[in-house]
């Protein structure tokens, strides 16, 4: 069952008087982000389990963003319903969000001095139908020393994210270098965000237009 979360930008509907926007996710990164594109919102949590058979990281990062959409969506129909789901793979490794600082040790470990792919994928479902798309971004480690993994390990910032860690905190230490979209990293690539609530009628810094820019894809 969808959890709702109390969100500082919480409300029944747009300014606008158009469809209410809810965030299907508990994530306070992606409040952050989605709050600075100016768009009001509530959030919901799905209650729902994040399982999937698909093994291509892509596909997986849209598979679990399209699940939590409609779980939330299925209880709050006339609303739009936007959600996301990141994925790290390292050699065709999935690596899903650490279970313990000893894991999130051998994430890191793995990671270090090599080049990873955080696929996001974004769902969002209107009244009016369904646009969805996901964003790759290629993210190259640093060395590290066994006393930097662990340090980091034990920080316990990378417990509850993917790939074990969180660029835009203590992390952004163990990055060399970034290619791609830097806000696909931390979980909501806003420039393919902008593009899919445009398409659903939701204005973006109060501007509506731009509604079939690049960035955006449909389902």
């Amino acid at each position: 069952m969808p959890v709702a979360v109390p969100s500082r930008s919480s409300g029944t509907s747009s300014p606008s008087g158009g469809p209410a926007v809810i965030l299907a996710s508990g994530s306070p990164r992606r409040r952050e982000l989605l709050s600075n594109l100016g768009v009001t919102f509530e959030v919901v949590v799905s209650g729902e389990a994040e399982d999937s058979v698909e093994t291509d990281p892509a596909k997986l990062a849209g598979d679990l963003a399209a699940l939590k959409a409609r779980a939330v969506a299925a209880q709050h129909p006339n609303a739009v319903v936007i959600a996301a789901d990141t994925v790290v793979a390292c050699d065709g490794e999935l690596l899903a969000k650490p279970g313990s600082s000893a894991e999130n040790a051998e994430f890191i470990r793995k990671l270090a001095g090599r080049g990873h792919q955080v696929y996001t994928g974004v769902c969002v479902i209107s009244p009016s139908g369904t646009w969805q798309g996901t964003e790759r971004t290629d993210v190259t480690f640093r060395a590290l020393s066994e006393q930097e993994v662990q340090f980091y390990a034990h920080s316990g910032e990378g417990l509850d994210k993917a790939g074990g860690y969180g660029i835009q905190g203590l992390g952004m230490a163990l990055v060399q270098r970034v290619s791609g979209d830097y806000s696909n990293v931390v979980g909501f690539p806003l420039a393919l965000v902008t593009g899919l609530l445009r398409r659903a009628g939701v204005p973006v810094w109060g501007d509506p237009a731009g509604a079939l820019e690049a960035g955006a894809g449909s389902a």
